[in-house]
């Protein structure tokens, strides 16, 4: 398994692939049999899902077969909801778009708070113009409300919706709000783990089509694949080209995860199905 593939996340990615189109409800068991074709052990599955449940993204739920088991919580489906607009999507931002503004105050009895903000924020993919007041694309304001109400930090926070006026050009602007440099690193280092995967499923004839073995390691592939990119589109918020540097790697690494989730999904599916029945 590879360094940056937690179990947490794992788990979080299966229920967002497949979990949603079975009953919802996995038992501990197939978790653990759908994890371990992504060399997860049994142990760190478990203890991953009670971490998973503390937090509120698990909840107990009988299965399809009725045998005990966990879904998705409601915030869960929320977040995996907002989170496949930006995974599936493929934007063609404009600078004329405009930006969503998030201007936000912390009184000093809840300074801890400031950092949890700055720190969702971040996760959404703004970019901090000044202390207290960060942007992104205005694409963003419907999931920005969401996960701010879904933690209870919408008090502190107002948003709006505007344009870049000047003083410097905004492409100079937007390169002090964001760090491009280690935006465009990781594309490269996704690129670098799954661009050879995708070319050796391309040089197959018929990927879906090669019996248990090969939906496995479709399954495998492609839970791999959406787990590294799954994050992306929140590291990367999705910036018009005029504002990036020549040869952004963004668009090639969407281009490779578009092509893996064509590929590999459907098939990866009958592997899912397989452990279910």
């Amino acid at each position: 398994m590879a360094e940056q593939h937690t179990p947490r996340s794992l788990i979080v990615t299966l229920y967002g692939a497949y979990g949603r189109q079975t009953s919802g409800s996995l038992a501990v068991a197939e978790l653990i049999r759908l994890l371990a074709a992504v060399d997860v052990d049994a142990p760190s599955v478990r203890s991953s899902v009670s971490r998973l449940k503390r937090r509120g993204l698990l909840v107990a739920q009988p299965t399809a077969q009725g045998a005990a088991g966990y879904a998705l919580s409601a915030d869960a489906r929320q977040l995996l909801d907002d989170g496949d607009r930006r995974i599936y999507a493929h934007p063609s931002p404009r600078a004329a778009d405009g930006w969503v503004l998030a201007v936000f105050s912390v009184p000093e009895p809840e300074r801890s708070k400031r950092h949890v903000l700055r720190s969702r924020l971040a996760g959404l993919g703004f970019g901090a113009a000044a202390p207290g007041v960060w942007l992104a694309p205005a694409r963003l304001y419907d999931e920005t409300r969401h996960t701010l109400e879904r933690l209870q930090l919408a008090p502190y926070v107002e948003l709006f919706r505007g344009e870049h006026l000047g003083f410097s050009p905004t492409a100079e602007a937007a390169a002090r709000w964001w760090d491009l440099p280690a935006i465009a690193k990781e594309h490269e280092d996704f690129l670098d783990r799954h661009e050879p995967v995708l070319r050796a499923w391309q040089s197959r004839e018929h990927p879906g089509s090669g019996g248990p073995a090969q939906a496995e390691a479709a399954y495998r592939d492609y839970l791999l694949a959406l787990d590294s990119w799954r994050r992306l589109p929140y590291v990367d918020p999705g910036l018009p080209a005029d504002l990036l540097p020549h040869n952004w790697p963004g668009a090639r690494s969407a281009e490779v995860f578009g092509r893996l989730h064509q590929l590999l999904r459907e098939a990866g599916a009958a592997f899912v199905r397989s452990v279910l029945s």
